[in-house]
């Protein structure tokens, strides 16, 4: 398993941590690999009834690591496959996924949430998707869920405009379920999920279920998007987007 995704487990609860705060927690691919493997793992295991997705104080995660995405870019390969794989195990998840959110959520760093079942901010949390003024598309099949959660033009502000959203205002969209003071996150996601863990196992599979809807309906979407992305990562309009960002950046 990759220190930069620290898996433990504390009786019924299995903690996934993005584990690099110099970078702001950017998944790199290996990062995508042992997340992936570490939800998989709990959907199979009977010891594990609820997952806590977390990062670092100050950074849950700053998206995609900006080397792996440029190189994408270069060679307009679109999302990586295990990126995909990843995408595609948040939703299919067969525990309930928990999420502790402080400091910046910055793209999938936003989008994995809308496919977790609770989620705790910290007050300090802020929420960015800046796909389109990159010149690409939103992933996760935030397309369909975010409009789902948030409503149309909420959905559309986030993810078209890449307006930001502070911990208060994804609390009032319904991205986040719980705001705490930035110290109490860690804690207050571990409740949840204990909180979550002691319900009775099936009847909380069956009502999980119901209230998730049909997988593949999502599946679907995270496909469709990523081969927009790939197209949208080879065209003129995402290359003179991306060179603007890194002038920026220098």
């Amino acid at each position: 398993m990759s220190d930069l995704v620290i898996v433990s487990d504390d009786g019924p609860i299995r903690t996934v941590r993005m584990n690099r705060p110099d970078k702001k927690n950017a998944l790199t691919v290996p990062m995508y690999v042992a997340m992936t493997e570490a939800i998989e793992g709990a959907g199979s295991s009977s010891a594990v009834r609820c997952v806590v997705i977390a990062g670092a104080p100050g950074a849950f995660c700053a998206g995609n690591d900006l080397q792996d995405f440029l190189d994408a870019v270069a060679r307009a390969e679109g999302l990586a496959a295990p990126i995909v794989r990843f995408l595609h195990v948040l939703a299919r998840a067969g525990k309930p996924l928990v999420a502790a959110v402080s400091g910046l959520a910055v793209g999938i760093g936003t989008t994995m949430l809308f496919h977790c079942d609770h989620v705790v901010a910290g007050s300090d949390a802020r929420f960015v998707t800046p796909f389109v003024p990159l010149g690409i598309v939103p992933e996760a099949a935030s397309s369909l869920l975010g409009p789902r959660r948030l409503g149309y033009a909420r959905a559309f502000e986030l993810l078209a405009m890449g307006r930001p959203l502070d911990a208060a205002a994804a609390h009032a969209a319904g991205i986040v379920n719980t705001v705490v003071a930035p110290a109490e996150v860690d804690a207050a996601a571990m409740k949840a999920a204990r909180e979550i863990a002691a319900l009775p196992a099936e009847a909380l599979a069956a009502a999980r279920a119901l209230l998730r809807g049909p997988g593949d309906e999502v599946v679907k979407r995270i496909d469709e998007e990523a081969a927009e992305f790939k197209r949208r990562l080879a065209s003129p309009e995402a290359r003179a987007a991306f060179e603007a960002f890194l002038t920026r950046k220098r």
